[in-house]
């Protein structure tokens, strides 16, 4: 008998096995070709702004900086701090959509749609409200409650509908607490007049980003990623489907727990940084299983860099839209994602 079971699990790890469509030598490919364009649309978006810079200037700046010079002052005090935090940020919510969806098996999860984003900026709200001049590394820590809270109360308010938790609840719920929370926000902006001071996060972008941001950004998203790769294979099995985990000996509560705490990190961090961007985390996701596979130890490194390269894009069209003035990146990525958001729930309604 213990024979015969064996064989059935084996049986069954065979059949299910190849689900996990692994594509490793597109994925490398993927990878370097998108490091490479990466390092090339840094280099056009540190050179863009009010005051036209060479690439030339530019690598003299990174690599033989004069401070006399004002244009290496602008490179290195401004334009390289913003072009990291874009790409960190981009990289951050493109992974956090995709273990969300590897986690849920839900094809429109993202931080923004699931109100994770709208909840870190609620936070951040009540923060230039009651506690203006709070030091950065303490806005993140706030930043992080705050994705956390819009987490517990969309799971919730899901799992209260008659057959529990579906894709398109969970998209309807984080819309909804996403739409509250963005009200709420606006509420306390006007009552305590800090609209100033946190407009920056409602519109989503990067201007401003200073090398102090830099330092206290990465290491919690440095966390947040490699724990993500380290992740990665169970997500991958997790992917398959709850019982399916369980049978093959998974501890999904653990994964699940492990799982969310890094899209914490990684939403929150990026909200703190940047605002409330939102749809990269449903765009490149999507994007990469189609290019890699449905293995997430290709998945998740893929999405990374696509998903900065995606924001540094994104960042240099919202300074060739009207020139001198700034479009807010939120504007840039809600264009694209939107119509991807409709054609998603178009071609999955019936699984919603």
């Amino acid at each position: 008998m213990v024979g015969n079971q064996s064989a059935s699990v084996t049986h069954n790890q065979r059949v299910v096995t190849p689900k996990i469509a692994s594509r490793p030598v597109a994925a490398t490919l993927i990878i370097a070709a998108g490091l490479l364009a990466l390092f090339f649309s840094l280099g056009i978006s540190i050179s863009l702004g009010a005051a036209d810079i060479k690439l030339g200037t530019v690598w003299e700046a990174v690599f033989a900086f004069q401070p006399e010079l004002t244009q290496h002052q602008i490179i290195q005090e401004l334009r390289i701090p913003r072009a990291l935090v874009g790409a960190m940020v981009g990289a951050s919510m493109a992974v956090a959509g995709s273990i969300m969806q590897g986690m849920t098996r839900n094809p429109l999860a993202e931080p923004g749609i699931m109100g994770i984003n709208a909840g870190a900026a609620f936070v951040l709200a009540l923060v230039f409200a009651f506690f203006p001049g709070l030091s950065y590394h303490m806005v993140i820590l706030y930043s992080f409650a705050g994705a956390a809270l819009a987490t517990m109360i969309v799971y919730g308010i899901g799992s209260l509908a008659p057959g529990g938790l579906t894709p398109l609840r969970l998209a309807l719920a984080g819309t909804v607490v996403a739409t509250l929370l963005q009200a709420l926000s606006s509420g306390i902006a006007i009552s305590f007049k800090v609209g100033q001071e946190i407009s920056f996060w409602y519109a989503g972008g990067v201007a401003g980003s200073k090398w102090s941001q830099v330092a206290i950004l990465a290491p919690w998203i440095a966390i947040g990623l490699i724990g993500a790769f380290i992740m990665a294979r169970s997500i991958s099995i997790l992917s398959l489907g709850e019982e399916l985990a369980t049978g093959l000996g998974q501890k999904t509560g653990r994964v699940k727990l492990i799982g969310s705490v890094i899209v914490l990190l990684l939403a929150g961090a990026s909200v703190s940084a940047a605002g409330p961007v939102g749809f990269i985390g449903l765009i490149i996701p999507h994007l990469t299983r189609f290019l890699v596979g449905t293995d997430y130890r290709w998945i998740i490194p893929s999405s990374a860099v696509l998903g900065a390269l995606f924001l540094v894009l994104a960042d240099i069209g919202a300074r060739m839209v009207n020139p001198p003035v700034e479009t807010p990146i939120g504007v840039i990525t809600a264009v694209i994602g939107v119509p991807f958001f409709l054609y998603l729930a178009r071609r999955d309604r019936r699984g919603l």
